[in-house]
């Protein structure tokens, strides 16, 4: 038994829970965005923006940026769900993008905004510890 390898090695609980929650997260806060996309795409002047921001994009824009965000998050997330190799890169990276958007986005929503990023950021870390194996042995286990 000294020679065990990685493939022995048993999956954590923790990180299997890390990983299906980083995924259920990923969903909702894919829908969520792609509700707010909506919503200043439909109603441009839902949004008010606060005075003397550096920058200034159109709320329009923002509602296209976050409905596509939000569809790809959504999208990875059941991925991740499904223990797919490809949700986890699209999803460290959708989420990177997600809270970079919402940087930006502090001005017109900054409660909503520092939520969203707070949340990504616990996303990324939840895909990178589950590695490889773990996702092996989920798609093995449904």
């Amino acid at each position: 038994m000294a020679n065990r390898s990685y493939t022995d090695k048993p999956v954590s609980g923790w990180v299997m829970g890390f990983a299906l929650f980083a995924a259920v997260m990923m969903m909702m806060v894919g829908i969520f965005q792609a509700i707010e996309g909506l919503a200043a795409i439909l109603e441009n002047e839902f949004y008010v923006v606060a005075p003397n921001y550096v920058y200034q994009v159109d709320v329009t824009v923002w509602g296209w940026i976050h409905l596509v965000l939000g569809i790809v998050l959504a999208v990875a997330g059941w991925g991740v769900l499904s223990a797919q190799m490809w949700a986890r890169v699209v999803g460290i990276g959708a989420a990177a993008l997600s809270a970079i958007a919402n940087f930006f986005f502090i001005p017109y929503y900054p409660v909503w905004s520092i939520l969203i990023i707070v949340i990504d950021v616990f996303v990324i870390w939840a895909l990178c510890v589950y590695g490889k194996q773990e996702a092996r042995d989920a798609g093995m286990r449904s």
